[in-house]
């Protein structure tokens, strides 16, 4: 990890933590066969054993166990040979067994850690913890008339709940991290990310404190689901608690929801310690054991990760290693890569374009790489026509900008409408340059006298003689022979 100094906030340092929520992808829920598909009516998923009806038993679902396992191996993490399931006792509408079944004492994955890159900045978050547990159900507040309903559709889903050590010291590192982990977990299969549904969401714990002070009391920031409410709404809980400190008040430990709407926080209740749950082991359940021989059945049927395709990138291919990383961000991303490179064998070339144009677009319309109109054999050819010298650089960002924008979809035909083709006779090139110097005697003369600038006022000349259509590169192996450079 590059260690820098932490950033402070008006005098304070910033200390966060995350506890995230990844929903698992199993057909069925982790105690019970109820379907976890999203967008059924409400109440219709919701079985006897989700509501703990008298006489049901929970079974332990296998395939939530295994994408724990994988999430485990993922990040470096121990793999706990024996885990506790227990009771989290706690009274809402939503919860219909007036409890949840988590993991406590004993969680099935311990430690770990995730790396992702701020800027060329590598970071490395460790991770206490993740454990299994089951969600609750949902408070519905809109269209009942002042009433509140109750859908329990999702009581039962799977969730692996990942929780990091406090050593986040901005708003941006926090995105970063969540970034990072919302990838891995994607990457592997074990979740599909889709925030707007619920599958992953995050609580921010903040407190601030003077630098080499103990940690102040923390707030958690409950249930945001999307990168921009999470940097919004730690920027918004640091300055409120710092506003409370210099006014002379103490920070109380509570839980607090961010409004989108005002972008601020509001405290929702007082925070409560695990004492306040009274867990206690879930006599319903066994302990979960776990052999070796399951762990290595697992790893055998793990994905290339991240961080070994990107040290693949730049064993095999040359990448610097921040261009490998940004390259592996997401699996749909490096095949992307992969595909541009095995079509024009230019790896370097690929990622510079990935990471400049491509990712420009992206971020400016909100896609990811999968809703790139530009697909990764196009953006192979034009690459191609830059290296063969048919294309400037410039040239080629026109082509691409024609493409992305669907005036067109061959590369060569674009160049050719557009008048982008460079001139490669050298013959007519050296008798433009000729009448170029001629034109241009008092630069010339400036150049043999030692002036620098003098040859690139020449090249621009040359370059504006020729339209642009002149390989620079070209022009400037010309110019200076001509010279005498």
């Amino acid at each position: 990890m590059t260690q820098t100094a932490s950033k402070l906030v008006r005098g304070y340092e910033v200390v966060i933590g995350l506890e995230t929520h990844a929903q698992l992808s199993t057909q069925s829920k982790i105690f019970s066969g109820a379907s976890t598909a999203f967008g059924a009516p409400p109440n219709t998923q919701a079985c006897a054993v989700d509501l703990a009806l008298p006489g049901t038993l929970p079974v332990m679902n296998r395939a939530a166990v295994e994408r724990a396992i994988r999430f485990g191996l993922a990040v470096r993490a121990k793999i706990a040979p024996r885990s506790i399931f227990a009771r989290k006792n706690y009274f809402y509408p939503d919860l219909p067994k007036g409890y949840q079944i988590s993991q406590y004492e004993i969680p099935v994955v311990q430690g770990g850690e995730v790396e992702f890159y701020l800027g060329n900045e590598k970071h490395v978050v460790h991770l206490t913890r993740a454990h299994l547990e089951e969600d609750a159900g949902k408070s519905l507040h809109e269209d009942y008339h002042g009433q509140t309903g109750i859908d329990l559709n999702r009581a039962g889903t799977p969730l692996l709940e990942i929780v990091s050590e406090p050593e986040m010291r901005s708003s941006a590192e926090a995105v970063g991290y969540a970034k990072a982990l919302h990838a891995l977990v994607v990457w592997l299969g074990i979740c599909d990310g889709n925030m707007q549904e619920g599958s992953f969401r995050c609580d921010a714990n903040v407190s601030v404190r003077k630098p080499g002070q103990p940690f102040g009391t923390r707030r958690e920031i409950k249930n945001l689901n999307s990168f921009r409410f999470l940097q919004q709404a730690i920027d918004y809980e640091v300055n409120w608690q710092i506003d409370l400190i210099e006014d002379g008040g103490e920070v109380q430990q509570a839980t607090v929801l961010f409004n989108p709407d005002t972008g601020e926080t509001r405290a929702m209740r007082t925070k409560e310690d695990a004492h306040d749950y009274r867990y206690f082991p879930d006599p319903d359940l066994p302990p979960l054991v776990i052999a070796p021989e399951w762990v290595e059945r697992v790893k055998a049927e793990m994905p290339e990760l991240p961080s070994v395709m990107a040290e693949r990138f730049q064993r095999e291919d040359g990448l610097p290693a921040y261009d490998a990383t940004m390259m592996t961000q997401s699996l749909a991303f490096a095949r992307y890569y992969e595909a541009a490179r095995d079509a024009c064998k230019q790896p370097k070339l690929v990622a510079n374009w990935l990471m400049g144009e491509v990712s420009r677009r992206l971020n400016t319309e909100g896609k990811d790489i999968a809703q790139a109109p530009v697909q990764a054999a196009t953006l192979a050819a034009l690459i191609g026509r830059i290296s063969d010298g048919t294309i400037s650089n410039n040239g080629a960002k026109q082509v691409f900008e024609a493409l992305w924008s669907g005036e067109g979809s061959e590369v060569d035909t674009l160049i050719e409408a557009k008048g982008l083709k460079q001139m490669n006779d050298t013959g007519a090139l050296e008798a433009l340059l000729d009448e170029v110097l001629a034109a241009n005697a008092k630069s010339v003369e400036e150049f043999r006298a030692g002036k620098e600038k003098a040859f690139n006022a020449l090249v621009g000349q040359a370059m504006k003689a020729t339209k642009g259509k002149a390989n620079p590169a070209q022009v400037n192996e010309l110019l200076k022979k001509k010279l005498g450079a």
